[in-house]
């Protein structure tokens, strides 16, 4: 039997879960935000690196409003969650180099939410050639930088962005 080592993962089954909506707890936190992965902060939404990324630089905007129905957002809401999509989709491209970046939304569980009970922004940095077949035929994801460098990097630079 061959075996992964990923001693990273061991914070993740020790630490403390969370207790109700994960998102509605790190807007409650603000404290914590370099624990939690904050970048940035607003009075409407905010901008967190994803703990489980698709990539390295995975980030989502997330309202500071707890709903699973973007219709029930606020247009002002609405309006500075996309404007912060755009900001850090040009921060991705140009402190990560990223050549492409996937943004989307997965409303409810059906269509994949993993968080379904509150809405949020996906926003993927790619790069050409970032894919390949570990993930299809050994069910790993390889990635090449280190979260917490990674979140520092873009915590250094998210003032030149969001503003």
């Amino acid at each position: 039997m061959e075996r992964i080592y990923a001693p990273w993962r061991f914070e993740y089954i020790t630490e403390d879960k969370i207790e109700g909506c994960v998102f509605c707890h790190i807007f409650e936190n603000s404290n914590d935000d370099e624990k939690l992965g904050v970048v940035f902060r607003d009075k409407n939404c905010y901008v967190v690196m994803n703990k489980y990324p698709y990539t390295p630089g995975h980030m989502m905007v997330i309202p500071n409003f707890h709903t699973e129905n973007i219709e029930d957002l606020d247009d002002e809401i609405w309006i500075d969650m996309s404007l912060r999509v755009k900001q850090a989709t040009k921060m991705l491209k140009e402190v990560l180099n990223a050549e492409g970046v996937n943004i989307g939304m997965n409303l409810s569980k059906a269509a994949g939410a993993g968080i379904a009970e509150h809405v949020h922004y996906h926003l993927v940095p790619r790069w050409g050639g970032d894919t390949n077949f570990i993930t299809t035929i050994g069910n790993t994801r390889v990635y090449p930088v280190d979260f917490h460098k990674l979140y520092k990097k873009l915590c250094e630079n998210s003032g030149k962005y969001f503003v």
